[in-house]
């Protein structure tokens, strides 16, 4: 199955995994590395990656890499190896900073996991692949609208104890630099780009309001 795998993919999900298995047995560490508002308002900004590189147990990190292992391969495909990586971290970094946008005022607020960043490349991977089917029966635009449209349902209701905000600013991230990395999708594929960009431009609508 990952005989195939691209190596900066296997990079990655190395060190996630080593990192996170730390995480696991050393909670001081855990504790150090973590997305933390307090930590980083003191100067930790560290944090904004080194958090993706922790998961909360096995579950989820495997659940997080295989979705990254069956989405990587489409964005590295297209643009290569080197900005998918940059792809990869801007994700990351684009999902905490709209965590930390949401939650700057609590002091006390934690997350970790790579979700924003594979959000990211789940979203590049639609662009850049819009007849693609998800699960086998959902169009791949069709997912990504879906997708996000849930997410600030969980962002606005805090629907369990999971980081919309960070899946919904790396999905944010992924698609912007897709489309800076190539900017003919906008004339090749406009129906997928505009469809894609309703849910971002509703969230940041009810921002304005001060609706979420």
């Amino acid at each position: 199955m990952f005989s195939d795998i691209d190596l900066v993919t296997a990079i990655i999900i190395i060190a996630t995994a080593v990192v996170s298995y730390k995480g696991f047995q050393d909670f001081g560490f855990f504790d150090k590395y973590k997305f933390n508002i307090l930590g980083i308002q003191r100067g930790e900004s560290y944090r904004f990656i080194s958090s993706g590189f922790l998961h909360l147990d096995w579950q989820h990190l495997i659940f997080n890499m295989l979705t990254l292992y069956f989405f990587a391969y489409i964005v590295i495909a297209f643009m290569g190896s080197i900005s998918f990586v940059v792809l990869y971290f801007l994700s990351l970094l684009g999902g905490n900073f709209l965590s930390y946008i949401f939650h700057k005022n609590e002091y006390q607020y934690s997350a970790i996991g790579a979700s924003g960043a594979v959000s990211g490349v789940i979203y590049s991977a639609i662009l850049l692949l819009p007849e693609m089917m998800i699960y086998g029966i959902i169009p791949g635009y069709i997912f990504g609208i879906g997708y996000l449209i849930y997410s600030i349902y969980g962002i606005k209701n805090r629907v369990g104890n999971i980081g919309h905000d960070a899946h919904f600013g790396g999905a944010v991230a992924g698609y912007l630099t897709t489309l800076i990395y190539d900017y003919t999708i906008i004339l090749q594929e406009p129906v997928t780009v505009i469809a894609l960009l309703i849910p971002i431009v509703i969230l940041f609508v009810l921002m304005r309001l001060g609706k979420i």
